[in-house]
């Protein structure tokens, strides 16, 4: 995957995360272009695979874009995310950032599951931009493990 002067994200949460996929939505919505995945309205009983899995179908057919997926850990989220064939989902708690740039630059990773409640609204907007600004890095032996990884599909 590689970066572009627009970036596409799609974004989705579960109710932990919904204020926090608010204000990114908004934060973001002048540079990159958003596909907000819901959930449109906040409900406390929600449960995240009936918004993330809606979203990961749609990642699938667009290959270029990143996803943004939020929830209370984040750890659902990504499990959801990870069970689809070319999604590489990786979970933010926070600092340090480093995390961010390696998991772009040596697992393209495409879906960054950020974790609400372990974060605050400035910390996850600098991570969105500074992840989705770091390119793949194209190296040799970490295309090799990314396609070695993409031939694991539900345990095949």
């Amino acid at each position: 995957m590689t970066t572009h002067a627009r970036p596409t994200i799609y974004i989705a949460s579960d109710h932990a995360g919904f204020e926090m996929k608010q204000f990114l939505v908004d934060a973001l919505s002048e540079q990159c272009d958003i596909h907000d995945c819901g959930p449109e309205t906040f409900d406390a009983d929600d449960d995240y695979p009936k918004t993330i899995a809606p979203m990961m179908k749609k990642m699938q057919h667009d290959t270029d874009a990143f996803g943004i997926v939020i929830g209370g850990s984040g750890q659902g989220e990504a499990m959801v995310a990870n069970r689809y064939k070319g999604i590489r989902a990786v979970v933010y708690y926070g600092e340090p950032f480093d995390i961010l740039t390696l998991s772009r630059q040596h697992n393209d990773a495409n879906v960054l599951a950020l974790a609400a409640r372990f974060m605050e609204f400035d910390e996850a907007l600098a991570a969105v931009r500074l992840w989705v600004s770091t390119p793949f890095s194209e190296d040799e032996r970490h295309v090799r493990r990314i396609t070695e990884l993409d031939k694991i599909h539900h345990g095949a």
